[in-house]
């Protein structure tokens, strides 16, 4: 009931309307505020409150430098939490190479570990353990032509890295890669160099150097007892991949290296960063002041400097070109070590698909891996498996190895003349020659047939 205006309204009437009217103006006000924040680019398009930082953007947008963070740190632990790849019971490595992705790996891995901490030392009963976490760096100086003294000065700036994030301590490891070599540090050298000489092609030579770093990895972790490799690659590195590995030959066993999970290695490899761009990486390394170490950047020639030209100019064009190359591998079946195994721990498994129903993430069909490159570990396809099963006619134990190689590692790091090619067999890391003459390349496919009777399915629930 409306006020007269001759008197003191009873009904209340009066108050209601003004009240009403008040709700609707600052509605409209607000209504306005935000239409206002989304077409000025200088407003943060989510909170529509705070000033956009410079830079902090993709092709998602501009955001102000709280929610750039916050929206980076949640991809990073969606993909860890939604996956499972870290648990209270792991102890994890963080491949270390100073640039900002690892660097924000590590930024973010040790932002989980603290938060952990803080909610073990505030329960009464504290039953879940806080994972562990180490720092390894890979030190191939001694194949660069880095100076001695500027190597040490960048070790000794992550060592100040990883001890200035605090509490819990974290164990930094520094591996010369030529230990995968030898246990002999100048035999190693010179072993190491007299078989990157043997491969004639520089792609090749590019390739075995990232597969040795991947080997010592896999022994800094073995040694120390830790089961979780973390790496900082990004999408914008994964799209490089794509693009190389399908130039290469390599487009059966792709699917294998751009999921979040790599399990076909005995320490597991995670990939949290993955749906990170490397643009979006670097500025959140300017942001938060993080110091990186630029001069350990290695430089790239054959095929792998040139896709990563290429990928560089069509992100300059289109800002979306480097997630649309990753959107569209991702449509690859990928293999079944691409994810966590089920035989580590029963309670994490079960964990593993509570939170996978959570987050809604389907588990799609695999592909089963009846053997691996000694070299490279990629999958084989049917028709390198048919040359594999071939080579019982090989009179010596570098036909075997030769025959077991996929037919990338085959045409660009084998070595064709037969006197050379038996140099580059005596060179190799043991690991990679055991490989192929003990029959491991194809444990992956026989170790799940022996187990097969105790695994669960797809559909089928724990109890």
């Amino acid at each position: 009931m409306a006020c007269n205006g001759s008197g003191g309204c009873q009904s209340g009437g009066c108050f209601n309307e003004t009240k009403s009217d008040a709700a609707t103006a600052g509605r409209e006000g607000i209504n306005k505020q935000m239409k206002k924040g989304i077409n000025d680019r200088s407003i943060c398009l989510k909170c529509k409150i705070n000033k956009a930082s410079a830079g902090c953007g993709s092709d998602e947008g501009q955001f102000c430098s709280d929610c750039f963070r916050n929206n980076l740190y949640g991809k990073f632990k969606l993909a860890v939490t939604s996956r499972s790849m870290i648990s209270p019971i792991d102890n994890v490595l963080v491949a270390f190479s100073g640039g900002t992705s690892s660097r924000t790996a590590l930024q973010f891995v040790h932002e989980m570990q603290c938060k952990a901490q803080k909610n073990f030392d505030a329960s009464r009963d504290r039953s879940l353990p806080v994972f562990g976490v180490g720092v390894a760096f890979i030190d191939d100086s001694s194949i660069s032509s880095l100076p001695s003294n500027e190597v040490e000065k960048a070790i000794e700036d992550m060592r100040l890295i990883v001890s200035s994030l605090g509490p819990p301590k974290k164990v930094f490891h520094v591996a010369p890669i030529e230990n995968v070599c030898s246990s002999d540090s100048d035999d190693g050298r010179l072993r190491l160099q007299e078989l990157l000489d043997d491969v004639s092609d520089v792609t090749g030579k590019e390739d075995l150097l990232l597969h040795l770093r991947m080997l010592s990895l896999q022994k800094i972790a073995l040694e120390n007892g830790y089961n979780r490799l973390v790496l900082g690659s990004s999408a914008s590195r994964i799209a490089c991949h794509v693009l190389s590995s399908t130039i290469k030959g390599r487009g059966y066993s792709l699917p294998a290296d751009i999921q979040y999970i790599d399990a076909r290695r005995e320490v597991p490899v995670v990939l949290p960063l993955r749906d990170c761009l490397k643009q979006e990486l670097s500025m959140f390394c300017h942001l938060e002041g993080l110091k990186t170490i630029e001069v350990l950047k290695s430089s790239h020639s054959g095929i792998n400097s040139l896709v990563s030209s290429f990928v560089k100019l069509l992100q300059e064009e289109n800002p979306s070109r480097e997630r649309t190359i990753l959107r569209t591998a991702e449509k690859l079946t990928p293999f079944q070590f691409n994810k966590i195994p089920e035989s580590e721990d029963c309670k994490v498994s079960m964990e593993s698909r509570r939170r996978q129903k959570k987050y809604n993430v389907k588990n799609k069909g695999s592909i089963p891996s009846e053997s691996l490159c000694p070299i490279c570990s990629s999958p084989l396809d049917q028709s390198e498996l048919k040359g594999l099963g071939s080579s019982g006619n090989c009179q010596t134990s570098i036909d075997v190895f030769g025959a077991a190689c996929c037919s990338s590692c085959q045409f660009q790091i084998l070595p064709k003349d037969p006197s050379s090619m038996e140099h580059f067999h005596s060179l190799l890391p043991q690991p990679m020659t055991a490989l192929a003459m003990d029959g491991s390349f194809t444990s992956h496919s026989s170790r799940r047939e022996q187990i097969q009777d105790y695994l669960l399915s797809e559909g089928e629930e724990e109890t």
